[in-house]
């Protein structure tokens, strides 16, 4: 037994020692190793200081070097510097026009009180109207603007329309910063803001109308909205600290309202967020209650905008807040139910019935009870648009006869396609959609996942950030490509997207996760991809298109309109003050700005009376009598008509969209369908009538002035028509 007991004894010292010996190193290893854990928290923290000292260095010289760049392309274009006052405000076209005069009365007005009460009772604009410009044309721009020259004391060093489009291009490099800093965020790399950058440079005559009109509203507006989307991606991050959440919450909350109060039809868009906030509350419940924090922020820009905004009805009848307050409702109506019962799945049924009823009926209600004219014209447009119904009406059909109103052409896809941004777009689109789809999948069927996806999890669709991202530049794209106008909401988001996705080593290792690679280790290979795609990519881009860029800002361009000029000095030596004079919209709003004088009608179309005044001035150029033109004219108190040779004698590209033919379709002295009733006419073309000079036209019209692009007639004060 003693011998037995010997060698277990002897076994368990054995262990005994190794354990001593093994805790003796344990200990000389932590002895060794103590000093690291201080070291490491500090080399990290530089690390990532540095991280972001360079990011935002980078972030802020690209937005820096596009404002640099927009303003030296703008002056080589239009030679600006080198023009007078006249011939540099007849380069701003159109609305845009009408803008900029704005801001020229609140300078010239004696105070801002003063200005601000004439802008809101204008009756110096358009003939026998009164109209509040601050609400109807949305000049909150404007008075920003010319308070901000007035404070600074500007007006010693700087003139007025550089100041004004100097905040246009500053504006323009916020809203390049802002597209990097998102792809910045979604990536965790930089290197993805540089490639956004170059892309949105690049591609910038899809990106941007900035160059050819610069006091557009969505010019204005844009730039906060890329704000907002910033912030916005941020704040849905999932591993995202208490400080970061509230300081992307504010400036969610403030660019969200700036941007509602800078565009009329700003709701609109943020009505599709709110609809992609809405399916990313659905497919992903743990961010529940960040998306419902978003939907308190757009009611509070609702009602703060509708009270300053003169108490716009448009913002309470907008489907925007009937989405988010029906929304609302449902949560606040929610039950704490049990899963996987009965009772929680009809509760689920029956919030699925009120998500897709509600806000149609909140909707319907507000509109019962809200009187307001909510752009009726443009329900009838859409109908049209979509063949839903069919019109001789002259608006409409001009409407859908605009570009910016058309669907894209083949053109808008072969330059992104050019600059390698559509094909890449489509590939990351894909990979995160699929992703998107799988983790959604797994959710529904109830297997298991992780809390914290790693990289190594290949998983890249099951971040909220994403799948916000992945809805909304869907929902935009479906709109893009029906209506081109939206490609400029849209194609910046594009360019962010794709260079998120090639610069990100999460998409990579969620596709070759897919692909199953053997050969290599599949997270090595994710990194060396995402940073030696977009380096490729750089390198060609920079090879093909830098060259270019240099090419427009050495060129000297001139914009040369020695008639317009001719044109407008012609009405400030000669007519009258009190002079309304009669045309086109487009140049009734230039002659507003170069002149001043008072016009009939103007470029805009959300008034239904400026349409329908816009449609009858027009009829100048259709087959009507002497008698008929001067009977609409003088209904308006115009003493002056101006026809465009430009208008009268349109060689139109597209059939069917010159003015002259909508008006002979709206007047019925067309064929424009089988069964169609043709009204003959036995009247020439006013346009070209008028110019012959004789009876009746010239007992009603007298001409004073014309060039080669213009003619402009007195209208003679008649007593009696002749039968």
């Amino acid at each position: 037994m003693a011998e037995e007991k010997g060698p277990s004894v002897e076994l368990r010292q054995r262990n005994k020692t190794k354990s001593s010996e093994s805790e003796e190193a344990t200990k000389e290893d932590k002895i060794t190793d103590a000093p690291l854990p201080q070291r490491a928290p500090k080399y990290v923290l530089f690390q990532r200081f540095a991280k972001i000292f360079i990011g935002c260095l980078a972030a802020v010289i690209s937005g820096m070097m596009h404002v640099f760049y927009l303003s030296a392309y703008h002056e080589r274009k239009f030679w600006f510097s080198n023009r007078q006052e006249l011939e540099r405000e007849i380069t701003f076209q159109g609305d845009s026009a009408i803008y900029y005069s704005y801001y020229k009365d609140m300078l010239k007005a004696p105070s801002f009180e003063r200005g601000i009460y004439e802008l809101t009772h204008n009756n110096k604009t358009v003939s026998l109207k009164t109209i509040n410009a601050v609400q109807q044309m949305c000049l909150y721009p404007e008075l920003i603007a010319s308070v901000l020259y007035q404070a600074t004391g500007s007006s010693e060093m700087v003139e007025p329309v550089y100041f004004y489009i100097g905040i246009v291009f500053g504006l323009q490099g916020i809203y390049v910063t802002a597209l990097f800093i998102t792809s910045w965020i979604m990536s965790g790399t930089w290197l993805a803001g540089m490639l956004t950058v170059a892309w949105f440079l690049i591609n910038r005559v899809d990106t941007t109308r900035i160059e050819y009109s610069i006091p557009l509203r969505e010019n204005w507006a844009l730039p906060y909205f890329a704000c907002q989307v910033a912030a916005l991606t941020g704040y849905l991050k999932s591993n995202l600290n208490t400080n970061a959440e509230r300081i992307c919450y504010l400036v969610m909350s403030a660019s969200t309202y700036t941007f509602m109060m800078m565009w009329e039809y700003s709701h609109y868009i943020l009505f599709l967020q709110a609809i992609s906030l809405l399916l990313l509350d659905i497919f992903t419940a743990e961010q529940s209650d960040k998306v419902y924090e978003v939907y308190k922020i757009y009611v509070f820009s609702l009602f703060l905008g509708y009270l300053l905004q003169f108490e716009n009805p448009a913002l309470l009848v907008s489907p925007l807040l009937s989405l988010v307050g029906a929304l609302m409702l449902i949560k606040c109506l929610q039950l704490n139910v049990k899963k996987g019962t009965f009772v929680a799945k009809v509760m689920m049924v029956i919030k699925f019935y009120l998500v897709c009823t509600l806000p149609v009926t909140l909707n319907l209600i507000m509109k019962m009870f809200i009187p307001h004219k909510e752009n009726g014209h443009m329900l009838k447009f859409l109908e049209v648009k979509f063949g839903l119904n069919m019109t001789k009406n002259f608006t409409l059909n001009w409407l859908l006869c605009q570009e910016s109103l058309q669907a894209p052409s083949q053109d808008f896809f072969l330059r992104l396609t050019q600059s390698s941004l559509l094909p890449f777009y489509v590939l990351v689109l894909i990979i995160c959609l699929l992703s998107m789809t799988q983790v959604i999948f797994r959710r529904i069927t109830g297997m298991s996942q992780k809390t914290a996806v790693t990289l190594e999890d290949g998983r890249i669709g099951g971040r909220p950030e994403i799948i916000y991202h992945v809805i909304h530049t869907i929902l935009l794209g479906s709109l893009a490509m029906v209506i081109e106008g939206l490609k400029y909401v849209w194609t910046p988001y594009v360019c962010m997207l794709a260079a998120f996705g090639v610069c990100s080593p999460e998409l990579w290792m969620t596709l070759l996760k897919w692909l199953r690679l053997r050969t290599v280790h599949p997270i090595l290979l994710a990194l060396i991809l995402s940073m030696a795609v977009p380096t490729i990519i750089g390198l060609s881009l920079w090879k093909e298109f830098f060259p270019r860029l240099i090419t427009e800002l050495t060129e000297l361009q001139e914009f040369y309109d020695p008639d317009t000029v001719e044109l407008m000095t012609w009405i400030k030596r000669q007519a009258p003050v009190a002079a309304v004079f009669a045309g086109s919209p487009q140049l009734m709003g230039a002659i507003k700005l170069c002149t001043g004088w008072m016009v009939t009608s103007l470029p805009l179309y959300n008034d239904d009376d400026l349409l329908k005044r816009n449609e009858n001035i027009y009829q100048i150029y259709s087959k009507r009598s002497a008698e008929d033109i001067y009977k609409i004219l003088t209904s308006y108190k115009a003493n002056y008509l101006i026809v465009e040779d430009a208008i009268c004698n349109e060689v139109g590209t597209m059939r069917g969209c010159r003015v002259k033919d909508l008006l002979d379709v709206a007047n019925g002295h067309v064929v424009c369908k089988e069964g169609d009733k043709l009204t003959y006419s036995k009247y020439g073309r006013f346009c070209h009538e008028v110019k012959i000079n004789y009876s009746p036209y010239v007992n009603y019209f007298t001409r004073v002035y014309w060039n080669r692009s213009y003619f402009v007639y007195k209208i003679n004060t008649v007593i009696s028509f002749q039968s």
